[in-house]
């Protein structure tokens, strides 16, 4: 994290700042909710809704300060498919070691280095890169949920004819043809059957001579 825009979260989420100086032996427990103008204010391209809860266990060990979150609770995502809001559920556990120093760095992913003088850290950025790191690469509705028109829309302008001999299996089947479809693309499949050119019905009732 860039030290300016650390600046700017520490002074935009002061509530989100653990003091370090004097820290007491022992385990140290906050809590935190979460909602949508944190992630509002927090303005990450990721996740810009949600409702979450915060458990953090903070502990010094030697020179060394061990913070154990617990972060569960749901964000609004847009869906994969239909591209509409769709719920995502959200439960991790993370850790990050806090270490005091001249000035502020990352060490790791794991290890933070704070200015000794000032002897605090903001966690407000941790949370929100916690919870988006937590979300699946694909993210996608239940089935049955998707908005189908819009999965039609985007079917329609995104299909690419495959080459011959592309993408099959072992008996010439395609991928696609492999995979089950989902309910949302057999009511897909099952409009194009209905909407056929009727010539063709004409021609399917015709006998021709061997």
């Amino acid at each position: 994290m860039h030290r300016l825009f650390f600046d700017t979260i520490v002074a935009k989420f002061s509530l989100y700042n653990i003091s370090l100086k004097n820290f007491s032996s022992g385990t140290h427990s906050y809590s935190f909710a979460l909602d949508k103008k944190f992630f509002e204010a927090i303005d990450g391209e990721e996740v810009r809704k949600g409702t979450l809860k915060v458990d953090l266990k903070v502990k010094k060990v030697a020179a060394t300060y061990e913070f154990d979150f617990d972060i569960h609770g749901m964000v609004q995502i847009p869906c994969d498919r239909c591209l509409d809001e769709m719920d995502q559920k959200i439960d991790t556990h993370n850790r990050l070691l806090v270490k005091m120093g001249k000035e502020y760095s990352e060490e790791s992913d794991e290890i933070v280095v704070i200015p000794e003088e000032e002897g605090e850290i903001n966690i407000a950025w941790f949370l929100y890169e916690f919870i988006a790191l937590s979300i699946p690469i694909k993210h996608v509705h239940e089935p049955g949920k998707c908005n189908r028109t819009m999965t039609k829309k985007l079917r329609k302008h995104t299909v690419i004819p495959i080459e011959e001999g592309e993408g099959e299996g072992e008996e010439g089947e395609s991928d696609e043809e492999k995979e089950p479809l989902a309910e949302d693309d057999i009511d897909f499949e099952e409009n194009q059957q209905e909407t056929t050119d009727p010539r063709w019905d004409i021609l399917k009732g015709l006998k021709l001579d061997e």
